[in-house]
């Protein structure tokens, strides 16, 4: 594995030469409902640190309102857990930790995520790091995230889907690739934060 300079702004063609990150696959991925609900915070709560992010579905109509987040993704090191925001049950136990602050979240921008989850459905997340605060730049306007942070400290390409990221998020069932594209955003804000913190 091929380390980066963690304060150069390498560009888009440079990250694409790079060999590709190695995601988590379907087998490490579970989408949580009332069953499997006490499963997954019982992991979270056991790693202590957890990656994270949140996926919402898009507007494309003139004056349409965003009504996301639709999806909330918590990462250890071995497993995601995709929390999708319709089952109110689940909704209440994720949000009963997330300001619990018994687990670190770590992800990166997490600015937008924090005011969604707590204009929409009142969650104060307690315990929240962004990742990108952890780099150095040689700008101060230059934001690092998870393309870039892996080009950087891992030498490798974490491919984007454009059409996943902009698909619905809102579905009864996501699609396997969806899945898949949503449990590494999380996973990654900890193999990064893991990288740069080693021990933590």
């Amino acid at each position: 594995m091929r380390r980066m300079s963690q304060t150069r702004q390498l560009s888009r063609d440079e990250i694409k030469t790079l060999p590709l990150f190695p995601a988590l696959g379907p087998a490490q991925i579970t989408v949580v409902d009332r069953a499997a609900l006490p499963g997954a915070l019982a992991a979270l709560r056991a790693a202590r640190v957890a990656g994270f992010d949140t996926e919402s579905r898009p507007t494309f109509r003139k004056g349409e309102e965003a009504t996301g987040p639709h999806l909330i993704q918590l990462a250890t090191s071995e497993h995601a857990y995709l929390f999708p925001v319709s089952d109110a049950e689940v909704l209440a136990a994720l949000g009963a930790l997330l300001a619990s602050g018994e687990v670190l979240v770590v992800g990166f921008d997490l600015r937008s995520d924090k005011r969604h989850l707590r204009d929409r459905f009142g969650i104060e997340c307690k315990s929240l790091l962004d990742v990108g605060s952890l780099f150095q730049s040689d700008s101060p306007t230059i934001t690092v995230g998870a393309v870039q942070a892996v080009a950087r400290v891992f030498g490798q390409y974490f491919r984007k889907s454009k059409k996943l990221s902009t698909s619905n998020w809102g579905a009864k069932v996501l699609s396997e690739a969806q899945q898949v594209y949503a449990a590494n955003d999380a996973w990654v804000a900890l193999r990064i934060y893991q990288a740069l913190r080693p021990g933590a």
